[in-house]
């Protein structure tokens, strides 16, 4: 019996801590439902990746083909890029490429993690779905997505929209994504993963009774500053109340910039490092208050139960990410600099909704890759030891 071989593409690698929960979140499911099958993860940095998910599932192959096939199209131009990822799926004739070429034709099936990767602000990262439709015309296989945001828009094409189209399934984890590409609107990859972030980071046992992260990335230097001015306020006053600080870095080096500018305020040991946080999971605990511009973080913290304050810092991306965790239930303030936050808040009700929308991203899953009887009854060594998750949440 050939063995079932699933590709995976992601944004994963970077690293970042968003996209590399959800990315470890889908290989142990996969872990878990198909421990014989071969996993490919496609993302635009494989030895990072390497390194980040060892362990997690047994047959793990990480590799670039499909990224690099749309950064070889040496242009931004959607439809061009489109045009060149087709041609090199279908035709071969690159030693660059045959091998990854080859190893896409012999998968079952290709699917798009989610994230927000797929819209205007990196239309190159479009050739993805694209290439994935060229391969199914050649193998038949199955194509799907999951928990994608598409936002902000892409105006200047339909290539998107037709490469959707036909895949077999897919979900956006927020309104406008669903509505604009007639797709089902679903909940974050990240609630896949939220049981595993929420088990590591409380049991790091942390006295962090607020919790920091501003950002650098995707935005301006004017608000990047007004962030951290308003972060600056937060510690200040929390601190003269003999509360412990600590700040959370979630992309190496872009989140350093603000620790950097609150650095008197918040000495190196209470600093908390992607690594720190990959090895053991966030600084969580019971009662703390978190500031932050990250969605994941936002959506983790709130999960234990944290109260907080979102600070959107791109409008149409950030203020759309933070607005489904808002409409999900979390209760916490939100602002931009044009728009200042509250005081931090949460609603109690949000823990309890958590199940229901994890039992409904693993039925999701489930639904992608069915199991058998033999999958049913393995038991599956993974990095963190041997799994202990029911078979249904």
């Amino acid at each position: 019996m050939k063995r079932p071989l699933f590709y995976l593409v992601s944004c994963a690698g970077h690293p970042n801590y968003g996209d590399e929960i959800i990315a470890a979140g889908w290989l142990r499911f996969l872990a878990e439902r198909h421990p014989e099958a071969d996993i490919w993860l496609d993302c635009p940095n494989p030895g990072t990746a390497s390194l980040l998910f060892e362990g997690i599932h047994p047959r793990l192959n990480v590799t670039n083909t499909l990224w690099r096939a749309c950064w070889d199209a040496g242009t931004h131009s959607p439809d061009d890029i489109a045009a060149h990822v087709t041609k090199l799926v279908r035709d071969y004739g690159s030693p660059l490429f045959d091998l990854g070429l080859e190893k896409l034709r012999q998968a079952d099936s290709l699917h798009l993690l989610g994230g927000g990767y797929l819209n205007a602000i990196w239309p190159h990262n479009a050739g993805l779905p694209v290439a994935m439709t060229a391969v199914r015309e050649i193998t038949g296989c199955r194509l799907y997505g999951t928990g994608l945001s598409l936002v902000p828009f892409n105006e200047d094409s339909a290539y998107l929209a037709e490469a959707l189209a036909e895949f077999d399934q897919v979900s956006a984890r927020d309104a406008p994504s669903a509505e604009r590409y007639s797709v089902t609107h679903g909940v974050d990859d990240a609630f896949l993963a939220v049981d595993h972030e929420l088990a590591r980071g409380l049991a790091r046992g942390d006295n962090a009774d607020v919790v920091i992260s501003v950002q650098s990335d995707q935005t301006s230097a004017d608000i990047f500053d007004d962030a951290v001015a308003k972060a600056r306020e937060v510690v200040g006053r929390v601190r003269e109340a003999g509360k412990v600080v600590k700040y959370v870095e979630a992309i190496p080096g872009t989140d350093y910039a603000g620790y950097e500018a609150l650095s008197d305020l918040i000495p190196q040991e209470n600093f908390v490092s992607f690594s720190s946080v990959w090895k053991d999971g966030l600084p969580l605990r019971e009662g703390q208050t978190w500031f932050t511009t990250r969605f994941h973080l936002h959506f983790i913290a709130a999960a234990a139960g944290a109260e907080g304050v979102a600070i959107g810092i791109k409008e149409g991306y950030y203020d759309i990410k933070h607005g489904t965790l808002l409409e999900q239930g979390t209760g916490w303030a939100y602002g931009t600099r044009e728009s200042p936050p509250g005081e931090p808040s949460r609603d109690r009700t949000f823990q309890n909704a958590l199940k229901a929308r994890v039992t409904t991203k693993w039925a999701e899953a489930d639904g992608i890759y069915p199991v058998s009887k033999e999958t049913e009854s393995a038991d599956v060594p993974v990095k963190d030891g041997w799994l202990s998750r029911r078979r249904r949440p």
